[in-house]
């Protein structure tokens, strides 16, 4: 019996999404519940499991195919059909896969030899290498340059052009007595190495970044303040009590749990700066879902603390460490991405001194933290060294005035300065 193999229901907020590689050719046995694809969508990487144990019987979407929620993409034979597949029985062909063969056919001419090629193909790419006969041996010579190392159309008309001018007939016309001028040394300079470029087609969650960082820019009217932070008292109260933190909670105690703390605070204070627009609507938001900015292999992330207000700064250091960890596994669910009132950025983590970090739509503020660096300040009309850290708050002075702006920053500041010991939370 046959048994389809769909996409799973995507959330409402995406509404497609790219299949990335096959783990299985057709006629393989394949487990139940064993992984069969990765599906990429715009925020995360979905695992796919096989439905049932069976045998791959055919592929209907290869790799990079653009799918939709419940479409079907692969077809798997249950018991006893599927041993009469793995006896022998012809298997249909998978449409891509970056493991199998692919088979090249030229559309120009139905009497084109049949090429195959270790390397995956793009379409077109397969007509122009059947096309110009080019054999197996100088397919996989090619080096592609499209997603994955696919060979694309481009990389076969360069080889082709490249075959064209080392061919006899060239070399013959290169080599006729023809008169030559004399020609007149000019110095010049040697070329580089390496000057060899590569074409990458973006990943769904990159496309997606780059598509809200222009909307944001389009859309609002992004304005950002800035402030320093004597980070002494943060420093002590981390050096007298992490030992004691992390035997009493069993994680670390890191920085981002003050920053939250100190953001909530303000938040509280300034309403509007936890606010968003809809329209021509102003929506007051009573909760505190603080987006953290992740790094992860694909891109920046930015998964959501829920109602931060109600957490103690160990219940947020542990959800800080474990976003941290799922980000770079790529384990990180639809739902952790979406939504959020606040967001914080820290690019000190990568030594940034100084940035304006753009809102994350529809919120309309942003906190970027930086490196804590020594510097020399003044206090009480001596000079002495803290360690310093640049806050920015980046706001839509479309509902944000800049002075519920500065001061919001200011009291995160204050906050920060003078912190409560995070033992005392229970």
């Amino acid at each position: 019996m046959l048994v389809e193999v769909k996409v799973p229901v995507l959330s409402e907020a995406v509404a497609e999404a790219t299949l990335l590689s096959w783990h299985k050719k057709v006629g393989e046995h394949i487990d139940r519940a064993e992984n069969l694809i990765e599906i990429e969508t715009d925020k995360v990487v979905l695992e796919l499991p096989a439905p049932v144990t069976g045998i791959l019987a055919k592929i209907v979407k290869g790799d990079g195919a653009t799918v939709m929620s419940g479409e079907t993409i692969a077809m798997i034979e249950t018991e006893p059909q599927a041993a009469a597949l793995t006896a022998g029985a012809p298997a249909a062909e998978p449409v891509s896969s970056r493991t199998s063969n692919a088979h090249l056919t030229a559309t120009a001419s139905s009497s084109a030899p049949d090429v195959t090629s270790t390397w995956p193909m793009m379409p077109a790419a397969q007509n122009m290498a059947a096309q110009a006969n080019l054999e197996v041996g100088e397919i996989n010579s090619i080096k592609g340059s499209g997603r994955g190392g696919r060979i694309t159309k481009d990389d076969v008309a360069a080889h082709v052009e490249r075959k064209s001018s080392c061919s006899p007939a060239a070399a013959q016309a290169a080599t006729a007595e023809v008169p030559v001028p004399v020609p007149v040394p000019v110095p010049v300079p040697a070329p580089a190495e390496d000057r060899s470029e590569q074409r990458v087609t973006m990943s769904r969650l990159r496309a997606r970044i780059a598509e809200r960082l222009v909307q944001s820019q389009s859309t609002a009217a992004i304005l950002t303040t800035f402030n320093e932070v004597n980070m002494q008292a943060i420093m002590d109260l981390r050096a007298r009590y992490k030992d004691k933190f992390e035997k009493k909670h069993g994680i670390k105690l890191g920085l981002m749990s003050f920053f939250v703390k100190a953001a909530v605070a303000a938040l509280k204070q300034f309403p509007i700066v936890n606010a968003s627009v809809d329209g021509n609507d102003i929506i007051y938001h009573g909760y505190y879902d603080i987006g953290i900015a992740v790094s992860s292999p694909r891109g920046l992330v930015v998964p959501i603390i829920r109602d931060a207000d109600t957490l103690s700064q160990a219940e947020i250091e542990k959800q800080v460490s474990d976003f941290g960890k799922r980000a770079q596994d790529g384990k990180l669910t639809i739902e952790e991405l979406t939504g959020g009132t606040f967001s914080i950025t820290n690019g000190g983590i990568f030594g940034s001194m100084l940035s304006t970090p753009i809102i994350n739509p529809p919120q309309s503020a942003i906190l970027g933290i930086h490196a804590t660096k020594e510097r020399p300040v003044a206090e009480n009309g001596q000079v002495v060294i803290r360690p310093m850290n640049y806050l920015a708050l980046s706001y839509d002075h479309r509902i944000i005035d800049g002075r519920d702006a500065v001061l919001s920053l200011v009291a995160m500041k204050e906050a920060l300065e003078y912190p409560m010991s995070p033992l005392l939370e229970t």
